[in-house]
């Protein structure tokens, strides 16, 4: 059933790069927790316990919020075709925006998305896998193209316009850090 390791084994890493979707769990010490479910091609596995992935923009940003608060991830991948498994990576979590020099090292690793506004780097302390026997079967049929169409229709300012409006503040009234060297 079952096991805990301290990285993410070859075998692991392949189911990773077999998943069309991935949760991302975050928490401050007041307030909401947040899941975020995550797709499209924004994971990347830099080694066995080093991951990082693209955020894009969002009606929220509560994983900015909370990461600057406390920088505990969880990210979690479901098998919902063929073997059963849960895969939890439990780990610290830093966040780049756009005007970080690691975001700028980053960025390169992932197509060109208009709508991308953070890359979070995660230093994974433990891998963990459960058995899956209660996920359903689900079939991926393909990727939705509303969030690339409309961010494709905005120019940057409409972009960061948006990010002031709607992702610099939590739902708890915390700040997400996107505002800042602005």
């Amino acid at each position: 059933m079952g096991k805990r390791m301290n990285e993410i084994t070859e075998v692991l890493q392949e189911f990773i790069l077999q998943q069309k979707v991935f949760f991302v769990g975050t928490a401050r010490c007041e307030g909401t927790i947040n899941i975020s479910p995550k797709g499209m091609d924004s994971f990347r596995i830099i080694h066995a316990n080093k991951i990082i992935w693209l955020n894009l923009t969002g009606s929220g940003n509560e994983t900015a919020a909370h990461l600057l608060e406390h920088n505990r991830m969880t990210i979690m991948f479901c098998a919902f075709e063929g073997k059963p498994l849960i895969l939890r990576l439990y780990g610290k979590a830093k966040i780049y925006h756009v005007q970080d020099d690691a975001f700028k090292q980053y960025e390169s690793l992932f197509p060109p998305m208009v709508g991308a506004r953070q890359i979070i780097d995660m230093d994974i302390e433990l891998v963990q896998t459960s058995c899956g026997f209660g996920v359903p079967f689900m079939d991926f049929k393909e990727e939705r193209t509303l969030l690339t169409s409309w961010s494709e229709n905005k120019n940057k300012e409409d972009i960061e316009k948006y990010w002031q409006e709607k992702n610099a503040v939590s739902l708890d009234g915390f700040e997400t850090g996107i505002s800042k060297g602005k």
